[in-house]
């Protein structure tokens, strides 16, 4: 059998053979690489922007230019918008005026079940959902002006059909002054009885008709609460109206009507910020409550205005505001529970804690200068007294040269503060073998612990066996003798010999 070649699909374009490793594919053929371009403008093409028509290759702009819809309002940019009919591409106008669309055929759905304007059958492309129904998006528009509606717009009428806000307003809202959205809605409609009127409710709105049928403007009658008179001790505490929810304001525990919330003395508008409860079961503005019942003098409140005595005497003021001792030492607690000075009853108003105990305010001062303290500067003594920092220094700190702050470098018995003059304590208890402090045998505590090589030293100790330097975690060296050096000292009697070796010229030494 004689041998015959494979047969290669053709290029549209230029009826050669096309292989794999040229091919590009579009509209079920497969073209040439140069040959998969515009067949208008001779642009290149890829996947993104190719359009195949009839066996010819486009871009998207020629192939909407040639074959897209025409006239404004089609395509995707100014390119587009034109009335580019395509003569120049051979297209033809269609002869005749231009006629009516034709109307789409839909297939009717059950009763009840299809779209309740038209009762054909409602995809879910399509769907759009009111009063639990759907409707095709082509329907869902207003019954009235058939202008387009979406979730935002859209009120289903008692009717059972939907409208826009507009058109519900007109049809179905309130008539009169005052109710509605805009103008078409502000209308007071003739009605038989000459007047308007709701749900027979004692609040009415009437319109009296001429002859000329002309509406005048409507008469408002403006109902006050107040005379609504509720039972004792329930109802508005100024005017004694009942109050409903739509203007209550609670203060106290009591409820007011909004236009009774003010101030008793100054009439101003309140509201929660500004608000005050008086003794007097009333409410005040703050500056009226400080005035009448806040303390009167020089240093008192919040600014000049309460500044005053309004030319009272003391005994004046004293009568018109509740009493008030400010002295509460006088109120003794029990034994053992109220401040450990007066030994008053302490009130968390003016609580200060100091060691597990309560004191006034007035009695949290240091007890040797009486300076007032805070929880910054309070010191408890041995003696269950308080004392600020310099007192507590001078009664409880050490003593001598170095020690405390410049008013404790005293010596409060004549002694000499220099107890020893090595550094070394020649007194107090010694440790056990192996124990105490490296350097000189007596006992370490924790407030003057230093650890090396776990070994535990006096921060005093804590120096240079060889030339005596302070030493702290980044100096130390711990030698094979047990004790402790600083580098360079450590480099002279331990470190490597030799021209090169340790940390300066002192140990660069042949010995």
């Amino acid at each position: 059998m004689p041998f015959k070649p494979a047969e290669n699909p053709k290029c549209p374009k230029c009826g050669k053979s096309v292989y794999a490793a040229e091919e590009r594919v579009a509209g079920g053929l497969k073209w040439h690489k140069m040959c998969f371009k515009c067949g208008m403008c001779g642009k290149f093409l890829d996947s993104t922007n190719c359009a195949e028509h009839e066996g010819e290759l486009y871009c998207k702009v020629c192939h909407g230019r040639k074959y897209g819809p025409k006239g404004y309002g089609f395509g995707g940019g100014a390119g587009c918008l034109s009335m580019d009919k395509g003569e120049q591409f051979g297209n033809a106008e269609a002869g005749g005026s231009r006629g009516a669309m034709p109307v789409r055929a839909i297939a009717k759905a059950p009763e009840g079940e299809g779209c309740p304007r038209c009762g054909g059958y409602v995809y879910a492309a399509e769907q759009m959902l009111a009063r639990g129904r759907g409707w095709h998006r082509e329907c869902f528009k207003c019954a009235e002006c058939s202008k387009r509606l979406d979730s935002v717009n859209c009120c289903e009428g008692p009717d059972k059909d939907i409208y826009c806000k507009v058109c519900y307003g007109k049809r179905f809202g309130p008539k009169g002054y005052g109710y509605g959205q805009g103008g078409g809605a502000l209308q007071s409609d003739p009605m038989t009885n000459g007047g308007v009127g709701f749900g027979g409710s004692s609040v009415g709105l009437t319109c009296d008709i001429d002859d000329n049928s002309e509406v005048p403007a409507p008469r408002t009658t403006l109902v006050d609460t107040a005379v609504i008179k509720a039972p004792p001790g329930q109802g508005c505490p100024r005017c004694g109206g009942v109050v409903y929810a739509a203007e209550q304001v609670l203060a106290k525990g009591r409820e007011w009507h909004r236009k009774c919330f003010k101030c008793h003395d100054c009439n101003k508008t309140l509201d929660s910020i500004i608000a005050c409860d008086g003794p007097d079961k009333d409410v005040y503005c703050k500056t009226c409550y400080g005035k009448k019942w806040g303390p009167h003098g020089y240093g008192f409140a919040c600014g000049s205005g309460f500044l005053q005595t309004d030319g009272l005497t003391e005994e004046e003021i004293s009568q018109g505001r509740p009493f008030y001792n400010p002295d509460t030492t006088s109120i003794k607690a029990p034994p053992g529970q109220g401040c450990p000075r007066c030994g008053g009853m302490v009130f968390a108003a003016e609580q200060q804690l100091a060691k597990g105990t309560m004191w006034h305010k007035i009695c949290f001062n240091c007890c040797q200068c009486h300076r007032p303290l805070d929880s910054m500067l309070a010191c408890d003594g041995p003696d269950k007294e308080i004392y600020c920092k310099a007192c507590y220094g001078k009664n409880f700190g050490p003593k001598g040269f170095g020690y405390g702050h410049s008013p404790t470098l005293i010596s409060t018995n004549g002694e000499s503060t220099v107890t020893y003059s090595d550094c070394k304590p020649i007194t107090g208890l010694k440790a056990a073998e192996g124990k105490g402090c490296l350097r000189c045998g007596y006992e370490v505590y924790e407030a003057e612990k230093m650890i090396s090589k776990n070994r535990i030293w006096h921060k005093r100790c804590f120096s240079c066996g060889d030339c005596r330097r302070s030493l702290d975690s980044t100096n130390l060296n711990d030698g094979p003798d047990g004790d402790i050096y600083c580098r360079g000292c450590y480099g002279r009697h331990f470190g490597p010999r030799g021209v090169g070796f340790g940390l300066g010229a002192g140990t660069l030494t042949m010995a």
